[in-house]
């Protein structure tokens, strides 16, 4: 298997998700991730880093 690591910045929150951008690679989409699987302490500019099928905040802004 092959997990790749990806590090986001949280750009606003939708009620229960999180409109999540890629920051370590070039992309414009945004990512819509349910808040419960986020860390509960993020705030909007918050960096995370997705690996191994799991958020960790890096962090707060």
């Amino acid at each position: 298997m092959n997990f790749e690591t990806m590090i986001f910045c949280i750009e606003s929150f939708d009620g229960d998700y999180a409109n999540l951008k890629r920051i370590d690679a070039e992309s414009d989409d945004l990512k819509l991730v349910a808040r419960a699987l986020l860390p509960p302490e993020i705030v909007e500019g918050s960096k995370l880093k997705y690996e191994m099928m799991q958020y960790e905040l890096l962090e707060q802004q």
